[in-house]
Formats: structure tokens, C-alpha cells, sequence
């Protein structure tokens, strides 16, 4: 079960007023986990970008001059994206708006709006009213944000790997299937390692709680409680 998750920094807000990806950066998902590979790459926009913009992600114009540009990278980007895998975003049409737009200057296909996954969108079906950016998110889950001085799409990558995993459930990779499972007589029960001593604990019964053990008891043939 194989997911990219994806995140762009751009020049502006909105595509259609010719703005551009600056900053681009996917990670692999197999069974809800990062595998390790992820595709990185910061972009040439051919454009400055607005000063809101340049504020959030601290790119300048001088700084991304030289870089390769979209034309140069497609190709490996749509290679990584593959061709149906499902492509989870935060804010998912800004992020599709923008690469579709890159798409369309050299008259390749789009990719798929039903391919998009949308942590703002899971987000606000898991906790309806509560704020839903990514920065609420981390502090909801307990995720650092130390590092988060300025936006940049690697980094928020990572950092949205770690909230998608708790919308969809949390991290379990116990619960991930092996790729050879083997035979039922060979396979082994799970061992759960202890997390150390633990301290008895104490409880008080009530008479009242007693008498109605023994009362349920009684409708039970032969009771293990009552044997011995």
C-alpha cells in the first residue's frame, strides 16, 4: 500500500496569476510508514517571488537563480509520483493546483484530482472546529516544531509524515503484514517487552460488590472462582 506524500513551496498563492514551485519534496509511504526514499529538489521559478511569500520560505530571487528548473525535473518528479499511488498534501489543492499548472506549461497531463489526500480536510472530519494548519496539528500530537524557524518543503515533509500517521491511527508498525508471512505452524505470538517492575496495586471491595460477584457467580455451572 504504497503513498507519496508530497509538500511545494511557491512565489505566490495562486497559479493562475503565474506563480510558480520554487521548492518540491515527496517521501514514500508503504503501509501508512516512511520507507527512507524521498524526492527533494529546490527550483529555479523564472520569477520573483511575492515578499509574503519570500517571508515564509526565505528563498530570494538571487538564491534560486542557477537552480534547475521545473522542465528540468518533471520527468523524475512523475517517475516518483507513479501513476495511481494516492498523493497525500496539506491543503491538497494548493498543492495540485500549483504542480498541475507546472504540468500544463509543457503540455503534460495532469495528475488526478482523486488521487489527492487531504490532512486539512481528515483533520477537520477528526476534530470538527478545532485549527487544522499544520503547526496545530504537531503541537495536537506532540510533534517538535524546534526546527520550524522558517516553511520549507522538506521539513514540512517530515513533519506532516508524523501527522498523517496519527489521523489515519498512529504509528503501529507491529501491525504492518510481512512480505513472506510464514506458515501458521511456524509462526511465532508476538512478544511484548515489559516495560519494567510493576508496583502492585491495592484495591478496596465493597459488600455490595462482593454480594453481587457471588450472585452472578450462581448462575454459573461449576465456577473456576468457587474451585480449589
Amino acid at each position: 500500500m504504497r503513498r507519496v506524500l508530497l509538500d511545494t513551496e511557491t512565489t505566490g498563492i495562486d497559479p493562475a496569476q503565474g506563480h510558480r514551485i520554487l521548492e518540491i519534496c515527496c517521501i514514500e509511504l508503504v503501509n501508512h510508514l516512511p520507507t527512507g526514499r524521498h524526492f527533494h529538489r529546490i527550483i529555479d521559478p523564472e520569477r520573483e517571488s511575492d515578499p509574503e511569500a519570500e517571508r515564509i520560505h526565505g528563498f530570494s530571487r538571487r538564491l534560486l537563480q542557477g537552480r534547475p528548473k521545473f522542465a528540468d525535473i518533471a520527468a523524475e518528479l512523475l517517475a516518483f509520483l507513479g501513476q495511481q499511488e494516492p498523493l497525500v498534501a496539506h491543503n491538497a489543492p494548493f498543492d495540485a493546483g500549483h504542480i498541475n499548472a507546472e504540468l500544463a506549461r509543457l503540455d503534460l497531463a495532469p495528475v488526478a484530482s482523486s488521487r489527492w489526500i487531504d490532512t486539512v480536510r481528515l483533520a477537520r472530519q477528526k476534530f470538527p472546529g478545532a485549527p487544522a494548519s499544520l503547526d496545530a496539528l504537531c503541537r495536537r500530537f506532540g510533534i517538535d516544531l524546534s526546527e520550524r524557524t522558517t516553511h520549507n518543503a522538506l521539513l514540512d515533509c517530515k513533519l506532516l509524515a508524523e501527522v498523517y500517521l496519527e489521523l489515519v491511527g498512529g504509528r503501529q508498525p507491529g501491525l504492518g503484514l510481512a512480505a513472506s508471512p510464514l506458515p501458521a505452524r511456524t509462526r511465532a505470538a508476538p512478544v511484548v517487552a515489559a516495560a519494567g517492575p510493576r508496583t502492585p496495586r491495592l484495591m478496596s471491595v465493597s459488600d455490595a460488590e462482593l454480594a453481587a460477584h457471588e450472585k452472578f457467580l450462581d448462575r454459573i455451572k461449576e465456577p473456576i472462582w468457587k474451585q480449589g
